[in-house]
């Protein structure tokens, strides 16, 4: 390539960087996947490292920079940062629209609205379209450069698009975190036993005030461009609004809930609106905020010392307030996991009076450190079940302050409390890699069914529609069921006469009749259905799917080894605990063995699914077995040398010394795996297990040619209605075929069924280019496919 052609390719690559986020971040229509957009930026960076020179500073590669040599410098704001002004009432906000009415002496005048962003207020400052500054609202006069840390963010455009913009131009708004990765940035703070963020607007704020500006870039903040500030050398439309538009249409972000309305009522109308949709929102806003439109007329009401007499923030209740704990007391659920519960002294927060809130778990308390007795921070965000998210420490008065201590035994029952315990069903032994037990954060009354707290609310699951859908049996007739003590397990439903339901407040002959009817036609069953109605904690509809599509058999999950259950897709060591603990039960096992004596049948194809037949190497097994300091090429190299786990179980020092590249560090953990005679002897047992299956390698009843599932991998969706079957069984049919059906669409869905009266699924599915098939698309596909 000459130079020319270079420069020329540098240019297009940039430019289609810059289009594809723009279209990502500020239209929502993203044109191409995250893979296609990192190939064109790895393309574009592998470029620039060979060619240096040609570097520009608004390359989408130069948003990370080298940290800064101290802290963060101040920036003096040449036109103040003001807050605004609030109301709390639509009479605040009347009384708001008559005063400036009454200033202008004009009526029905159109105002701007948009979201109140819980975010971190910033400015940034472009000069010839370029960005050359960012800065924090500080106090209003001052703020603090973080140019830096700006940059990293994508939503944020290092160059403006289009042309004509100001020579000089200041944008203003918000950097937030949106909820979703609110989640996923706490869920990775915890799984490195690290501090986690209290609230969005918290985590936002810390991550921009990072000094390495490499850790900005890893945060998911966004950018919301919401006014403007200094503006020279050029001109902006005289409305608010179109000012926005102007902006989006220059690559800045502006959020979509942005409205022009007309007077008060308009004003009032859109709170409302906006009030009722909160919750459903991806991000926090804590009220709307309101606008003179016009931009001369904003200029001619002018300011009070703090705050432009034009707009004005009309608050949502407040979702966080302080109350005091006055006590704790423990619940038990359908599972026999025990959940602490707050009683407090009654608070108006979010809209209610709320008294109780979750604490959910002890390692939660713990982390918070809360004692009976404290002041403390509670939120309630929508229809969100309130939590309490801080201590008031400050205000702590020792002398009345009871440590909280999880209850020894059940408070329905009175059998002992357990925690979870994650590597404890390894076959009776711990895992070899660590010698303690590895705990779960979960405490269960291990009374079970002999839990009354528990009985009822197991057997309401059981019956459930999607479990083993006996219609009739609801709430009421159970708890009558259970309290006449002629129903304490699952299968003693399958013993009830009509006489026995005659019995029960409600019933007559007919009634009776069609429910015994149900209840022994629920006895065909297919075998997922019945692995979700047994109430497995940890296993859902997803996982009971792949449980009997995976092992085709119940008397082969009842069987498996944790160590075996984790071979499956999507099952993970803790969720492998819980299923072999509860087949292992003695009461569990002896109420499934009444079902199956009662005439129950769960129906599967009996047979191992292809994926897994044959498919289990000596380098799984090896990796399965956490021995320490052995990690996959580790594995792959102990199976290349011994060949088997036979061979591998006679080894010494002197021949692991000879397995060509194996670390002294993996073969010195070897040598203590061989030395722990429970951890071989379960090597010996899962081997063997896996054989019995048909899952090793070389089975007997592996097949020779192995085929994969034809839309395995893959993520479907279903919308609208289906005429020749349910999207219950529609999804079934799906995930027969290895695809795992979503309730909503993505960049990373592969196909969505719409049928008659789809919704908004299909529009994103459009808008998203994710292709699109119509009912008789799909029979053709699951007939092609059998």
């Amino acid at each position: 390539m000459t130079e020319s052609d270079i420069t020329s390719r540098l240019t297009e690559l940039r430019s289609q960087l810059d289009l594809h986020s723009y279209r990502y971040y500020v239209l929502d229509e993203p044109s191409i996947s995250d893979a296609e957009y990192d190939r064109l930026f790895a393309e574009l960076q592998s470029l620039e490292q060979q060619f240096p020179e040609l570097v520009t500073p608004d390359s989408p590669t130069q948003r990370v920079g080298a940290r800064p040599d101290s802290g963060f410098a101040e920036v003096a704001h040449e036109l103040p940062m003001l807050s605004l002004d609030n109301a709390f009432s639509d009479e605040d906000l009347a009384a708001f629209v008559r005063r400036v009415e009454e200033r202008l002496d004009q009526h029905e005048l159109a105002f701007a609205c948009e979201p109140k962003l819980d975010g971190i207020a910033i400015s940034l400052l472009y000069e010839q379209g370029l960005l050359v500054r960012g800065a924090t609202r500080g106090d209003g006069s001052t703020g603090e450069d973080i140019t830096l840390n700006v940059r990293t963010l994508r939503s944020i455009p290092l160059k403006l698009r289009g042309s004509d913009w100001p020579e000089r131009l200041e944008v203003r708004g918000e950097i937030y975190m949106p909820h979703a990765g609110f989640e996923q940035l706490n869920a990775l703070a915890r799984s490195r036993d690290e501090k986690v963020f209290v609230n969005p607007r918290n985590a936002a704020a810390g991550s921009l005030r990072q000094l390495d500006p490499k850790i900005t870039a890893t945060r998911p903040l966004v950018f919301c461009a919401y006014s403007t500030g200094v503006v020279e050398g050029g001109s902006l439309p005289d409305s608010h609004y179109d000012t926005l538009l102007q902006l989006q249409q220059w690559g800045l972000p502006i959020n979509p809930e942005m409205r022009r309305v007309s007077g008060l009522s308009g004003c009032i109308e859109y709170f409302n609106i906006l009030a009722e949709k909160r919750s459903s929102l991806a991000y926090d806003i804590d009220g709307l905020v309101f606008k003179v439109d016009s931009r001369p007329l904003q200029q001619q009401l002018g300011f009070v010392s703090r705050a432009p007499r034009w707009a004005i923030a009309r608050k949502f209740p407040a979702q966080e307030e302080m109350t005091r704990l006055n006590a704790v007391e423990f619940q038990v659920g359908r599972t026999g996991a025990i959940t602490p519960v707050a009683r407090l002294e009654p608070v108006f927060v979010g809209g209610v009076t709320v008294s109780n809130a979750t604490l959910h778990n002890m390692d939660e308390i713990e982390r918070l450190g809360v004692m009976v007795g404290d002041r403390v921070i509670v939120r309630r965000a929508g229809d969100v079940i309130p939590k309490i998210v801080s201590v008031v420490t400050d205000q702590r008065d020792t002398s009345r302050l009871q440590p909280i201590h999880l209850p020894t035994h059940c408070p329905v029952c009175g059998s002992e409390v357990e925690r979870s315990l994650l590597n404890r069903h390894r076959s009776g032994v711990q895992s070899s890699s660590s010698s303690q037990p590895s705990y779960g954060s979960i405490y269960r009354c291990v009374g079970r069914l002999a839990c009354q707290a528990q009985v009822k609310q197991a057997l309401l699951h059981f019956v459930s529609r999607r479990a083993m859908d006996i219609e009739g049996l609801g709430e009421k007739n159970i708890e009558q069921l259970v309290d006449r003590q002629l129903v304490s397990t699952p299968a003693d439903l399958y013993h009830l006469s009509v006489e026995q339901l005659l019995s029960l407040d409600g019933f007559a002959e007919v009634s009776a009749e069609k429910l015994y009817t149900a209840i022994q036609a629920s006895k065909q069953v297919s075998l997922e259905r019945f692995m979700f109605a047994l109430g497995i904690p940890e296993v859902g509809e997803e996982t009971a799917r792949v449980l009997s599509q995976s092992l085709g058999r119940l008397d082969r999950i009842r069987q498996a080894l944790p160590e075996l259950l984790v071979f499956l897709r999507d099952i993970g060591q803790e969720v492998a605990a819980e299923i072999v603990h509860f087949m292992q039960d003695s009461h569990n096992s002896s109420v499934m063995d009444a079902l199956l004596q009662a005439g129950v049948q769960p129906q599967a194809s009996g047979e191992l699914s292809a994926a897994l037949r044959g498919r289990i190497s000596l380098v799984d097994l090896l990796r399965q077995l956490s021995i320490r300091g052995v990690g996959p090429t580790s594995a792959a190299l102990l199976a290349e040398h011994f060949s088997s786990l036979t061979a591998l179980l006679q080894a010494d020092a002197a021949r692991l010394s000879q397995v060509p590249g194996l670390s002294s560090k993996a073969q010195q953990g070897v040598l203590s795996w061989l030395a722990d005679t429970q951890a071989t002897e379960l090597a010996v047992r899962l081997e063997q297990q896996l054989a019995e299956f048909g899952m090793l390698e070389g089975s007997a009843d592996a097949p020779a040619d192995v085929t994969t599932l034809p839309l395995a991998d893959q993520t479907w969706a279903l919308t609208g209605t289906l005429e020749t079957m349910t999207r219950d069984e529609a999804k079934a049919a799906l995930q027969q075929l290895g695809a795992k059906v979503s309730g909503s669409v993505s960049k990373k869905t592969d196909a969505v069924v719409a049928g008659p009266g789809a919704g908004s699924k299909l529009a994103k599915a459009e808008a998203l280019g994710v292709r699109v098939l119509d009912e008789s698309e799909l029979l053709a596909l699951l007939e092609s496919c059998r």
